[in-house]
């Protein structure tokens, strides 16, 4: 009996029944194959996914280039679509107003806030994961709960602050106070991706006589690339799009970011002007397009890599 079935058992490829693994796994997924499936499990939902995530930009295209008729008169004109398309809200927008200040001033405070808040989460998610003392992990939960505590709370506090130092209406006052929204995540987040860096690595460094602060420059961080990459998209986006920040500790029209000064300068009581508006809202979303669109493969690792720890 045993010699009748050895040889059925010698072959990897086949079992007891004589029907094989690789076959049954490549039987399996087949189905995938197929167009009609295809149709139903793939395409159609990928089409849903793309036709909701673009549509919002589509129609500020669309809006940034129609005439104002066509803007006020739904009825008479067709809403998704125009014959007759005109630049005069971009150059509006460009030429007539502070439009290229408030962008400039929007980079300024997001590129400044995002690399101290990434300085300050670096020094201290290294400092709780990879120095021994009693209370690191509760530290480490605190700050992520820092990170729960609604912004709209902390800017009543802070907005006496930034007047009491003379930095009102100026850029330091969002320079210095959107840390206090950033660096609770990104510490939290680059907590999780030093977990996953070998502490061998650091040890032979040690032994061989490195401080702590050469193993964080020369090993930590070229490792934890992705992860930086993923904390200052992060933090980037969160100063972008910030408002209510913004919308306290500002008020000349110079110094406005763009979130903020679309909304004021564009919308005179009950009178929306959609065409600059829409132009601004698309212009200011561009950029964190190709930022997303280059980073978005470590960012995404990054991500992953956190959330397992």
């Amino acid at each position: 009996m045993t010699d009748a079935l050895a040889p059925k058992l010698a072959d990897p490829k086949k079992t007891l029944h004589g029907v094989s693994p690789m076959a049954d796994a490549s039987e399996g997924m087949s189905y995938l194959e197929r167009l009609p499936r295809r149709l139903v499990t793939l395409y159609l939902p990928l089409t849903i996914i793309l036709i909701v995530l673009l549509f919002p930009f589509y129609w500020m295209a669309l809006t940034a280039i129609k005439p104002d008729e066509q803007l006020l008169n739904l009825e008479k004109f067709n809403p998704f679509w125009t014959w007759t398309p005109t630049l005069k809200h971009i150059e509006k927008l460009l030429f007539d107003t502070y439009y290229p200040l408030w962008l400039w001033n929007t980079m300024l405070v997001a590129v400044c806030a995002t690399v101290l808040s990434i300085i300050a989460s670096v020094l201290a998610a290294y400092a709780i994961v990879r120095l021994r003392y009693r209370g690191a992990q509760w530290i480490g939960g605190a700050i992520f709960l820092a990170y729960l505590v609604p912004p709209s709370i902390l800017f009543i506090p802070l907005s006496s602050v930034v007047f009491q130092y003379g930095l009102f209406d100026t850029p330091f006052a969002l320079i210095l106070t959107y840390p206090t929204i950033l660096i609770p995540f990104s510490t939290w987040l680059l907590m999780g991706y030093f977990k996953t860096i070998p502490f061998e690595l650091e040890e032979c460094a040690l032994i061989d006589g490195a401080s702590r602060w050469q193993i964080l420059i020369r090993i930590v961080l070229p490792l934890s690339i992705p992860g930086l990459i993923s904390a200052f998209i992060f933090c980037f986006t969160l100063c972008w799009n910030e408002f209510i920040y913004a919308l306290t500790f500002l008020s000349s029209t110079q110094n406005k970011t763009v979130p903020v000064a679309i909304v004021n300068e564009f919308v005179d009581g009950d009178i929306y002007r959609w065409g600059s508006l829409m132009a601004g809202a698309l212009a200011g979303s561009l950029p964190l397009v190709v930022l997303y669109a280059f980073f978005v493969e470590h960012y995404v690792s990054a991500m992953t890599g956190a959330v397992k720890e």
